[in-house]
């Protein structure tokens, strides 16, 4: 077994190092030391993607919005699921991860980022989804940090309050989608759901097929 190699590092705006590795055939993303993401165990970021357009009608234009890139998992299983009239906006707070999926990452799925649906920028996805025209996406994916807890980028924190929900929701067409990817269950968020009546689902998604159990958790909710 070859020894684990860093590739590439970039700060955080936390000012967290950001550090992408290999090993052996294996690719992973460490926050201040702590491994966020791993090529070798990514079911449930393609559940998330699978859970978060399975609503959209073959053949149908939509507008999807991705927040978070890493290791493009949920892209890739986004792109499964839908049409060629189907548009993805992807949003990652870190240049460097969109350079290394562009470089390192591309064989693995950095490649997808050259498909016409796809545009990617980087900026932060809460400002983009403050800002955002009423009713423009259909669905709105987000994988970032841990989840409602934020462990890489302390302004997400804003989008699970209540009043992040309803800007979603705003954003959201009619029976438009949120799925959010979590690392567990996160009782201070669902708490705030229940408080003001905001109806939800979740999903446990295995952390890699074949494993025995869920350890992961999906929030899903349908515009309200």
């Amino acid at each position: 077994m070859k020894p684990r190699v860093s590739l590439a590092t970039a700060k955080a705006r936390n000012g967290l190092e950001v550090l992408l590795y290999q090993h052996d055939d294996a690719f992973g993303i460490s926050i201040g030391g702590k491994e966020l993401m791993h090529s070798k165990v990514s079911a449930s970021e393609i559940c998330l993607g699978e859970i978060g357009v399975e609503n959209l009608v073959d053949g149908m234009q939509a507008h999807i919005l991705i927040g978070g890139l890493g290791l493009g998992f949920t892209l890739k299983s986004v792109l499964d699921h839908i049409s060629p009239l189907v548009k993805v906006d992807i949003f990652e707070i870190i240049p460097e991860i969109i350079n290394w999926n562009k470089t390192f990452l591309y064989n693995l799925n950095g490649a997808l980022l050259d498909d016409s649906r796809v545009s990617v920028v980087s900026a932060d996805v809460s400002d983009a989804i403050f800002n955002a025209e009423p009713s423009c996406y259909d669905v709105i994916i987000l994988d970032l940090d841990n989840g409602p807890v934020a462990m890489v980028d302390e302004n997400n924190a804003k989008l699970y309050s209540y009043s992040g929900i309803k800007s979603i929701n705003r954003t959201l067409k009619n029976n438009g989608r949120l799925a959010i990817w979590s690392a567990g269950p996160d009782l201070n968020f669902e708490n705030i759901l229940k408080a003001h009546s905001v109806r939800y689902c979740t999903v446990k998604p295995k952390v890699y097929r074949g494993a025995k159990r869920a350890r992961h958790l999906i929030y899903v909710m349908e515009k309200q």
